[in-house]
């Protein structure tokens, strides 16, 4: 896991919501600010892969944005969304393992067959004949 916590650049607000004067009054929401493309941390076929994955959260000007206003606290809500960022960074970046589509061997589709020919026998045996 690359730590690119440098590039990412921090921008204060004041939250919303209910919580009486100290909302009204402190700038406790953080926005975590990251440019994907200028990254000097990943190669550009990583860049790609989290452009492509994350293309809903990032901007026209190719900025990864993300707030949080959790906490009452500046610092915790910064740390909050550092690690939100990191660890959504981290699952963009996960390539999953090939599956290799397999056959039935033709002693399974053959024993298959047979299992359903003996039911359906079994079946015609109830039917009432002249």
């Amino acid at each position: 896991m690359k730590n690119f916590t440098s590039e990412i650049s921090y921008k204060t607000s004041r939250s919303s919501g209910a919580g009486g004067q100290n909302v009204n009054k402190v700038e406790t929401a953080v926005t975590a600010i990251w440019n994907v493309s200028e990254s000097y941390y990943f190669s550009e076929q990583e860049k790609l892969r989290i452009s492509d994955k994350l293309k809903n959260r990032i901007n026209s000007e190719g900025l990864l944005q993300m707030t949080s206003s959790e906490s009452r606290t500046q610092l915790a809500n910064k740390k909050i969304v550092t690690e939100k960022m990191l660890e959504m960074v981290e699952k963009s970046l996960f390539i999953p393992k090939y599956r290799v589509k397999t056959k039935p061997s033709k002693r399974q589709v053959q024993k298959r067959i047979d299992n359903k020919k003996k039911i359906s026998e079994k079946k015609d045996n109830r039917k009432f004949k002249f």
